[in-house]
C-alpha cells in the first residue's frame, strides 16, 4: 500500500515521498482513513511506528481541502499539545516539512524561551499550533490565541499528557475550544485509569492498537548487568568502550546524577552532551542539534528527553538508573530501534533497584538477560582523576578540613570582637566624658534659651557633628 492510495493531496504525497517513505506503518495505515473522515481517535502504538506522520498528513490534508476562509488574519484551526519542548518543536518540524506547497503556516509554542518570537508568528496567523500546555495557556491569557475557530485537536503522548501534572493544564484547554470538534489521542501506553479519563474527551473514537505494551520488540537486544551502585560509572565507561561505533543515549535519574556521569565520561574522552531541566531551551536544542549530527556521539539525560524525541541512528540505550515505573521504561527503550532498525537497551541495576525490574519484568511479560560484567573489557582510568571511591573520600577529607578551619575562623574571629568590644567600651566611654565636659563648656547660652551660642560653640558641639555619645557604627561592623 502506498500513500497515494489514501487520496491525499498530491504535495503531500511528494513531501513524504522525498523524507523516504515508501509504505505507510500499520498505524499510519489503521490511523489515516479514519482521522480524513472527522472521527475522534484513540491511538496505542508502540514508539518509533510513526504516530506523528499518522495524524500530521490527515490534518494537513483536511485544512488544505478547505482553505482558511475569511479576510484579515487567518485563524487557528488546528491544535496538537505535547508533553515537552523538544517533542513540540519535533512536531512542528514535520508540520512544515509535510505541508510544502499546501499553504499552510503552523507555529510551536512552548517555555523556557522569551515569547516575542512566538507572539509575532501568532499575530501574522497560523492554521496549526503546536505547544505545551503551560505556555499556551500563559498566551491565551495574555489574549494572543483565538480558539474559536478550532476544529482539531491532538493530545501527544496522551498517557503523559493527561498523568498528573498535566491533568489540570489540559482540562482548562479542552474546557475553552470549542465543544463540536475532532478529538485525537495518541501514546505509546495506555494505562486502565487513563484510558476512562479519555472517555470524557473523545465522542465515539476509533480505537486502534497496534502490537500495545509491548515495546522489547525482535528488533532490541536486552542485556541486564547487575552492579553495586558505586560501580556503575566503571561498568558504563566499560560498554561505552565495548561498543565504540554509534551513538548512545544515556538516562539517568536525576540532573545531579547527569552531570555527573557526564563528567565521567568526558574524563574519558567522549564526545557527550547533557540535557535536563536545568538546562535552558536554546541549549537542550543545541546540544540535540550536535547529536543529531554526529558531533556528540554520547548523550545524557533524564527522562525529559524520553517522550516522543526522534533522533535516528541511536544504537543504544542505557539505563543508568532503574526508571521508576515500568511506562518509563517503555518510552525510554523506544529511542532505539527505531523506523525499522536494530538496537540494544542496556540496564544497570543495583541491589536497591531490584523491585523496579521485577516490575518492568511484570510488565513486559518477559525475564531480562542477564549479562556478565566480567565479560566486559577493562578500561585503565584518566591518569590524575583517580576512582569514585577515592573522590569521595577526598572530599570527605576536604569537608573535614573545612570544618576545622571554619571552627578555628570562628574562635579567632570572637576573640577578635571581644578586643575590638573592650577598645570600643573604653572609646565609648571616653567620648561620653568629654561630650559632658563640651556640654557644660560651650551650652550654656543654649541652656538659658536665649540663642545667643556662637558659632563657634554650634561648630564644636558633639550633637551637630552627628556624635551622641555612641562608637561610630560603620567602625562596629568593621570590627565586628
Amino acid at each position: 500500500m502506498s500513500f497515494a492510495a489514501f487520496g491525499l493531496l498530491a504535495p503531500l504525497v511528494r513531501a513524504v515521498t522525498e523524507k523516504g517513505y515508501t509504505e505507510p506503518t500499520p498505524v499510519q495505515q489503521a490511523a489515516i482513513p479514519p482521522v480524513m473522515e472527522g472521527r475522534d481517535l484513540l491511538g496505542c502504538s508502540q514508539t518509533g511506528t510513526g504516530k506523528t506522520a499518522a495524524f500530521a498528513l490527515p490534518i494537513i490534508h483536511r485544512l488544505a481541502s478547505e482553505p482558511n476562509n475569511g479576510k484579515g488574519r487567518r485563524r487557528t484551526r488546528a491544535l496538537i499539545l505535547a508533553p515537552t519542548r523538544e517533542l513540540a518543536a519535533q512536531i512542528d518540524e514535520c508540520f512544515a516539512q509535510y505541508s510544502l506547497g499546501c499553504g499552510l503556516r503552523s507555529a510551536v509554542v512552548y517555555g523556557g524561551v522569551n515569547q516575542n518570537r512566538q507572539t509575532r508568528a501568532l499575530q501574522r496567523g497560523v492554521d496549526v499550533i503546536v505547544a505545551t500546555p503551560g505556555r499556551f495557556l500563559d498566551l491565551y491569557q495574555q489574549g494572543f490565541i483565538d480558539l474559536k475557530a478550532i476544529e482539531i485537536v491532538v493530545l501527544d503522548e496522551a498517557d503523559h499528557m493527561l498523568d498528573m501534572g498535566f491533568l489540570p493544564d489540559v482540562q482548562r484547554i479542552m474546557d475553552r475550544v470549542p465543544e463540536k470538534r475532532q478529538t485525537l489521542l495518541f501514546s505509546a501506553t495506555m494505562p486502565g485509569p487513563i484510558r476512562d479519563l479519555t472517555q470524557k474527551i473523545l465522542h465515539d473514537p476509533v480505537t486502534i492498537a497496534i502490537a500495545p505494551e509491548k515495546p522489547a520488540a525482535e528488533r532490541i537486544e536486552q542485556r541486564l548487568y547487575m552492579v553495586n551502585k558505586q560501580e556503575k560509572l566503571g561498568v558504563l565507561t566499560q560498554i561505552l568502550s565495548d561498543n565504540a561505533t554509534g551513538s548512545s543515549l544515556i538516562f539517568a535519574r536525576t540532573k545531579h546524577g547527569a552531570d555527573k556521569v557526564a563528567k565521567r565520561l568526558e574524563r574519558q574522552g567522549f564526545r557527550v552532551g547533557t540535557i535536563h531541566g536545568n538546562k535552558s531551551q536554546n541549549a537542550r536544542q543545541a546540544t540535540l542539534s550536535d547529536f543529531r549530527s554526529g558531533k556528540l556521539t554520547t548523550l545524557v539525560a533524564t527522562d525529559i528527553a524520553a517522550r516522543g524525541i526522534d533522533v535516528r541512528g541511536i544504537e543504544r540505550v542505557v539505563n543508568f538508573d532503574c526508571p521508576e515505573t515500568p511506562e518509563t521504561f517503555v518510552h525510554r527503550l523506544g529511542r532505539t530501534a527505531r523506523a525499522g532498525n536494530t538496537g540494544c537497551a542496556i540496564t544497570l541495576c543495583s541491589p536497591d533497584e531490584r523491585g523496579l525490574i521485577k516490575a518492568v519484568e511484570r510488565h513486559l511479560h518477559m525475564r531480562l538477560p542477564i549479562a556478565d560484567v566480567r565479560a566486559l573489557p577493562k578500561v585503565a582510568e584518566v591518569v590524575g582523576e583517580g576512582n569514585d571511591r577515592q573522590d569521595s573520600a577526598n572530599e570527605g577529607r576536604s569537608g573535614r578540613e573545612f570544618r576545622r578551619d571554619s571552627q578555628y575562623d570562628t574562635t579567632q574571629s570572637r576573640s577578635g570582637q571581644a578586643r575590638s568590644g573592650r577598645r570600643d567600651f573604653r572609646d565609648s566611654r571616653d567620648s561620653r566624658s568629654k561630650s559632658s565636659s563640651d556640654r557644660r563648656s560651650f551650652g550654656r547660652s543654649d541652656a538659658r534659651g536665649d540663642g545667643r551660642s556662637s558659632n563657634r560653640s554650634f561648630e564644636s558641639s558633639p550633637r551637630s557633628s552627628g556624635f551622641r555619645g555612641r562608637p561610630d557604627r560603620d567602625k562596629t561592623d568593621r570590627n565586628g
